[in-house]
């Protein structure tokens, strides 16, 4: 490389790197070289597409799911690195205080916010939510130095948990939440996690969809109760 990069370009390499199935900094670099030059800039992976990512160096990074390599250009591009908001301090909660409720992770990089992907956010906010209220009952930060499979470890993560809500998730990540019978919503939209909360309270307090009920234990009969509800307001 010709010239030293900044501290916040190397942080934000080994961010993405981390966020890449056996990829260390040295190979992401070597992709960057032939996607945009050495050194690589601010300016430079600004104007970076996954497109361009995934092609470079003869397409070393081809075979890597969409939602990582996303994952990965989010770091490069320097979103969610600098956290100026940390999360918003916890509710009291005991277990038992929510009868009917259930327990919900969110994906966040910044905040409360509904912004990271499965395999690179900070941490995951852990509501618990009724039909009455919502409470933010813990912040689980991830680590996952050192883990032979980051998605079995994140997942294992809120293994107590019923929902999960995240910006990005790749299928085979998907498919070790589902394993432990956590159901998986894509929000790309994003925004304030407690707002999505209230709007999970809104679905809650009427009549739940099949795949919501399911989830909160509710028995076979009232699910089928509910389909044939929508059937008659179809």
């Amino acid at each position: 490389m010709a010239s030293p990069i900044s501290e916040d370009l190397a942080l934000r390499i080994g961010l993405a790197a981390r966020a890449l199935p056996d990829t260390d900094p040295a190979r992401l670099i070597r992709v960057l070289g032939a996607a945009v030059g050495l050194p690589p800039t601010v300016e430079k992976l600004a104007a970076l597409k996954v497109k361009d990512l995934r092609a470079a160096a003869d397409g070393e990074l081809g075979d890597i799911d969409l939602d990582a390599l996303k994952a990965a250009l989010a770091h490069l591009k320097g979103e969610g690195i600098v956290d100026s908001a940390p999360p918003p301090p916890l509710d009291a909660y005991t277990d038992g205080d929510m009868p009917g409720s259930i327990r919900v992770a969110c994906a966040s990089d910044t905040g409360d916010h509904l912004d990271g992907h499965f395999g690179a956010a900070r941490r995951f906010l852990i509501y618990q939510v009724s039909a009455a209220e919502c409470r933010l009952i813990d912040v689980r930060r991830v680590d996952d130095t050192g883990a032979e499979d980051r998605n079995a470890y994140r997942a294992g993560l809120i293994a107590d948990c019923q929902v999960l809500y995240v910006a990005s998730i790749g299928g085979p990540a998907a498919a070790k939440v589902i394993k432990l019978d956590i159901h998986p919503i894509k929000d790309a939209a994003g925004g304030s996690a407690r707002e999505r909360m209230v709007r999970l309270q809104e679905t809650l307090s009427h009549q739940a969809p099949p795949w919501l009920a399911k989830v909160m234990g509710m028995a076979p009969q009232e699910r089928i109760r509910f389909e044939r509800t929508c059937e008659e307001d179809a």
